[in-house]
């Protein structure tokens, strides 16, 4: 195997762009090629205008800049890119499945596989192909047999190199990443492939950070590393709503817990729920896993972590409507974020979509902001859920580009995402604007300092009575 002086990666989604970008960045002597055969994503990565990027990453437009057409393009040439590459990132989407066995948890893997029917098609030399995407455990055990039985004499190495960002930091996370997990065959060719690997990474990563084993490791470690993340997340969550009945502070309590060294005080805030795409995929990944391999009661500690992230949703949902009388019907609520998190454009799994459907199940009228995601992408998902038509989405739901004009004559404000301008907003003529009394619903607690009760705001905050 020689040295890797070419690069395909196979998805120009929220994994592959940024990775890609990054290496490129940092290793100026690759070429590195995405490809997608999504043609109006791959316009916008090559737009002139770096805003219309279709990711959306504080620092990524930097360096795009930089690579994009230096040593980093995107196109939907992938038989071409795959046929030149001595090494191929899959960075397929890996959705829920929607059908048939294990529908509802486990990963839907038909894109993997297409990708690994193009490879075994394409080659023409030896090619070390990574997976990049979040995988069930096994799942290099498919490639393999996909792409040793080619029956055309070329050598297939397999790795595992899972992703470990956090949108809105991705490129932080990419640049100075806490470790880099690459798993391979503890064969001669496989520790050669895991070696050509680490030496991409060791241009600006310390080797000392760089963590090899073996192909199931590597795939299981991920699914864990998001399970563990998003069990802190409920376990906040559920004592959020102990303290609401107590008279307790939930920031008071995450920090005392988190002053203890084993436990740490990272994802301790309390929130209206997590969402992304890798959370509660990867957990029903486990909880499929864990019940394929008759361990019930593993798959229902798992599953358990979902069933919290779900209350707490439908918690701050019931919460709106009972603080406002037990009725939202006819009434104007505005919703300040649909993001799933802050920095970011991404919207799936959003809590912000699930607090929005019950009210919407309440008649409620909404009016939606958010600096990132455009009208389009709001609807998409709305109509995604199929609880009422489209035209009823667009009756009920307005999306506008000014957050402090659609508080006039609102009843309400329920803040979903923790855009850092939602509290720059002058909430006292915002405050004025509204219909009394003014409801603010602070499913972040974003807001605690500002001082909002003082204002006349009826102000509800999640862990906090």
């Amino acid at each position: 195997m020689k040295r890797i002086e070419n690069i395909c990666c196979i998805g120009a989604g929220y994994v592959g762009g940024p990775t890609m970008s990054v290496i490129a960045y940092k290793c100026p002597h690759i070429q590195v090629n995405v490809v997608d055969i999504n043609q109006q994503k791959i316009n916008l990565w090559n737009d002139t205008d770096l805003n219309n990027l279709p990711v959306f990453e504080p620092g990524l437009q930097e360096i795009i800049a930089e690579t994009r057409d230096r040593n980093l393009f995107f196109s939907t040439e992938v038989d071409k890119a795959i046929d030149q590459a001595d090494m191929i990132f899959i960075s397929v989407n890996t959705p829920t499945k929607t059908y048939g066995k294990g529908k509802g948890q486990a990963a839907d893997l038909k894109f993997i596989e297409l990708c690994a029917r193009d490879i075994a098609r394409v080659a023409t030399s030896d090619k070390i192909v990574v997976e990049k995407s979040t995988l069930p455990v096994r799942t290099a055990q498919t490639l393999q047999s996909i792409l040793h039985n080619t029956g055309n004499d070329i050598h297939f190495e397999i790795l595992s190199n899972p992703e470990f960002l956090a949108e809105g930091t991705a490129i932080d996370d990419l640049l100075q990443a806490d470790r880099v997990l690459i798993g391979g065959n503890e064969t001669p060719t496989g520790q050669k492939a895991k070696n050509l690997l680490s030496e991409i990474y060791e241009n600006w990563i310390p080797k000392e950070r760089i963590l090899q084993t073996n192909l199931w490791s590597s795939e299981l470690s991920k699914l864990v590393a998001n399970a563990f993340l998003a069990q802190r997340v409920s376990s906040i969550n559920a004592i959020s709503a102990l303290c609401e009945k107590t008279e307790a502070n939930v920031d008071e309590v995450a920090k005392a817990v988190g002053l203890d060294s084993r436990i740490g005080p990272k994802f301790l805030k309390a929130s209206v729920g997590f969402g992304g795409s890798c959370f509660q995929k990867d957990i029903l990944n486990l909880v499929y896993i864990s019940r394929s391999l008759g361990l019930n009661e593993v798959a229902d500690y798992w599953e358990q972590v979902i069933i919290m992230n779900d209350y707490q949703k439908s918690r701050f949902a019931n919460t709106i409507i009972s603080e406002m009388f037990n009725t939202v019907s006819g009434k104007q609520i505005v919703l300040y974020g649909w993001a799933f998190k802050k920095d970011t454009n991404d919207t799936r799994e959003s809590p912000a979509i699930y607090v929005a459907d019950a009210l919407l199940e309440e008649q409620a009228e909404l009016v939606i902001y958010d600096p990132k995601v455009p009208a389009q992408a709001i609807f998409r998902d709305l109509d995604a859920l199929g609880t009422r038509t489209p035209e009823e989405n667009r009756r009920l739901v307005r999306v506008s580009e000014d957050p402090l004009e659609i508080t006039e004559g609102a009843h309400a404000i329920a803040l979903l995402t923790e855009w850092d301008e939602f509290r720059s907003y002058d909430w006292k003529t915002i405050h004025s604007k509204m219909q009394k009394p003014a409801f603010v619903f602070d499913g972040r607690r974003l807001l605690i300092d500002l001082k909002l009760e003082e204002m006349g705001f009826t102000y509800y905050k999640i862990g906090e009575s």
